[in-house]
Parts: structure tokens; C-alpha cells; sequence
């Protein structure tokens, strides 16, 4: 706890000074020996406070010492500010983000952290597009360790690698592993399948703005020639037929453009103890602009550039879509309907065939529900 000096030598004033004083008066002449005793100790407490500030000024000059009490002071800030979270700590990863000279200890330390410049690649396929030449790009966020999710995707909708005529590649985008031996397993699955991409932030549901922006910059830097791309999470159906025939139709733009399940007037969580509290510092709004719900969205690659450079002036908050929907706001674009709103399911309820047969996203349960669904849909009729 902060102590108040003013204050504190204005208590001892009170209680020290002030009765040495009166003990001083002529009718006192003698002093108790505990008064002497007190007095001693007050004076050693004090010269060795003042050795202790000067040995540390010695060995830590000013500008030094300045410099490792704001790093203490913004630790603290950004740990308590992140207390109520579930990942507590995850982001202000000390090992990824990097502090721009304006900003300041205050809850500031959290502005533009999700820019991507804050972050490099530790794996990555820089070349894949230029070799591959996709007209569609499926993105898809997922945690190190989720194997099995990323093999399901392989052998189901994430190996379609032409639909309609039209190339498509799906790439898989993690964050650090938290350790040496999962690090090198992640690595011989990248050489094995050459569709992973590592950047170096904690992957942390906390995180999943920065994972998205991530997205994003890699697809404004690595693959500018592809016409659309969707990121899509890792628990998710695609029906890449419909995807097509939508992203193919003479009525959808080509730049742009972004779709999928719309989130219209929602209200901003203030809730501490909820899994989407946004703090005020973050995002002042009472509602969030139109967004589109994270669990899958497709857009002209056009955008991914825009709306990195456009999270310069967007104050980073946790809520990765609408995070999105921000940026998007910024821009002065606003989200389209989908021609078909039901082909964009958030869940589907029982399984029946002809249903997934006419969607194009819905989520579900497991990997293995995935391609246990996959066979049935591509069975022949």
C-alpha cells in the first residue's frame, strides 16, 4: 500500500514533536529513560531508511531506477485490471508486446496491443499462397494442443482443395505452447502438413483479438492475390459448396464485403464476472456496432489490410468480433446480410442430413462429430 509521507510526518508531529515539547517546559526537568530509548530507536529506523535510499540510487541511477518502477507499476496495473479474467495474465504477454514510447503505465499499456507489429511469426508458410493461387482462404484460430481438431478439419472440409474450380486453402493459426516438448511436436506437425502458423503471443481465450489481427496481417502481407477469405473456428461445419456458390453469385461484392451471422444493437457486458466483460477503459460504448458473430465469417481480401491499419486508432478490447466490428465502423463499412441469413447457424439442434446439406457454417460438439457428419453429407444420395 501507497503511504502518504505529508501525512505520516504530519502524524509524527502531532505525536512525537509535540510532546517532546511539553516534557520541555521548566517544571520538567527530568525524562523518563523509555522517552530516551524511543528516541533512540526513531533515530536508528531513520538513518537506516536513508542508507537504503541512497545504497539503491547508488547502484540504480535515476533514469534507471525511474524505468524499473514504471515496469513494476504497469505489471500491477495490467494484473489487477485482469484479475476478474479467466486467463488473468495472458494479455500483456512480457514476451510479445511491445510498448509504443507515447504510451503510458496507466490501463493505456493495453492500447494497440493487438496491433500485429507487436508480433512475429515463429512458424510460418510465407510462400503458400503465391504457390497455391487460392480463390478462397480459410483461417482458422485454434489452440496448440487441439490436434485432433486441426487432423478432423484436415479429412474433412479443410482438404477440399478446389470447389466449384476454384482453389481453396486452409491454414491453421496458433500462439505459444507453453513449453519446449509441445513446441517441437507443433513443429513436426507444421513440416508434416505445411498449413500451421505460430505468432508469439500467450493463445489464451483472453487473446483471441490479437489472434484475429494476426489473421488478418498475414493475409494482407502474405496473400494479397486470393479474392476472399473467412476465418472460421476450429469447432465448426463448413459446407464449402454453398460457400462457393454465395462468394460466386454476380450479386456479391468483391471488395468490401463482409458476411456471415449478423449481431445487431448488442450491449456491451459490464459484468465483472462474466466470460465478455469489457471494461469502460477499453470500450466507453454502451453497444457494440454491427458485427459478425466469430464463429465464422467470409470477407473480400481487400479488407484484411484495411482493418490492420485501421486498429492503429481502435483501442484494443477482448471481444475479437466485435473488436472486428469496430475496426469496421472505423472504415465506414458496414457488415452485409447474407442473402440466405438461416445458411449461417449458430447451432442446428439434431442431426438431419438435408440441413447440413443447405447450410454453409454451423457449430459443432466435437472433432469427431465433424466427421462423422462429413461422411454422411458426402455419401451419395
Amino acid at each position: 500500500m501507497h503511504t502518504d509521507h505529508n501525512t505520516e510526518a504530519k502524524l509524527f508531529n502531532r505525536n512525537g514533536w509535540k510532546s517532546l515539547g511539553a516534557d520541555r517546559a521548566p517544571c520538567r526537568c527530568h525524562i523518563k529513560t523509555g522517552f530516551f530509548l524511543l528516541l533512540t530507536l526513531v533515530f536508528l529506523v531513520t538513518a537506516i531508511t536513508y542508507v537504503s535510499e541512497f545504497s539503491f540510487n547508488a547502484v540504480f541511477p535515476d533514469t534507471l531506477s525511474k524505468k524499473v518502477l514504471n515496469q513494476i507499476r504497469s505489471y500491477y496495473v495490467a494484473t489487477e485490471y485482469l484479475s476478474a479474467r479467466e486467463n488473468q495474465t495472458t494479455f500483456l504477454a512480457t514476451n510479445s508486446v511491445k510498448q509504443s514510447p507515447t504510451q503510458t503505465t496507466n490501463l493505456s499499456v493495453n492500447h494497440h496491443v493487438a496491433h500485429p507489429s507487436n508480433y512475429h511469426f515463429i512458424l510460418d508458410e510465407p510462400d503458400k499462397c503465391s504457390q497455391w493461387d487460392p480463390f478462397l482462404v480459410l483461417m482458422v484460430p485454434v489452440a496448440p494442443h487441439q490436434l485432433e481438431a486441426r487432423n478432423a478439419i484436415r479429412s474433412t472440409w479443410g482438404n477440399e482443395s478446389s470447389v466449384q474450380g476454384k482453389a481453396v486453402l486452409t491454414l491453421f493459426l496458433v500462439g505459444l505452447t507453453g513449453g519446449a516438448e509441445a513446441q517441437q511436436k507443433l513443429e513436426e506437425e507444421s513440416r508434416q502438413h505445411r498449413d500451421l502458423l505460430q505468432s508469439n503471443f500467450v493463445d489464451s481465450y483472453f487473446n483471441l483479438t490479437i489472434k484475429t489481427m494476426v489473421i488478418m496481417d498475414w493475409l494482407a502481407t502474405r496473400c494479397p492475390q486470393a479474392a476472399y477469405a473467412m476465418k472460421v473456428d476450429s469447432d465448426m461445419y463448413i459446407n464449402l459448396e454453398n460457400l462457393m456458390t454465395l462468394l460466386l453469385s454476380p450479386n456479391t461484392p468483391r471488395q468490401n464485403y463482409i458476411t456471415g451471422y449478423l449481431m445487431r444493437n448488442r450491449s456491451v457486458i459490464r459484468n465483472k464476472k462474466s466470460k465478455w466483460y469489457v471494461a469502460e477503459e477499453l470500450y466507453p460504448e454502451p453497444k457494440y456496432p454491427t458485427y459478425l458473430l466469430g464463429m465464422g465469417y467470409v470477407f473480400s481480401n481487400d479488407l484484411p489490410e484495411k482493418i490492420v491499419e485501421a486498429s492503429k486508432e481502435v483501442k484494443a478490447f477482448n471481444i475479437e468480433d466485435a473488436y472486428v466490428g469496430a475496426c469496421l465502423k472505423q472504415l465506414g463499412i458496414v457488415p452485409s446480410s447474407p442473402p440466405d441469413p438461416s445458411q449461417f447457424k449458430a447451432y442446428m439442434g439434431k442431426y438431419k442430413r438435408e440441413n447440413f446439406i443447405r447450410v454453409i457454417t454451423t457449430i459443432l460438439g466435437s472433432p469427431q462429430q465433424l466427421k462423422d457428419i462429413w461422411k454422411d453429407v458426402k455419401k451419395p444420395s
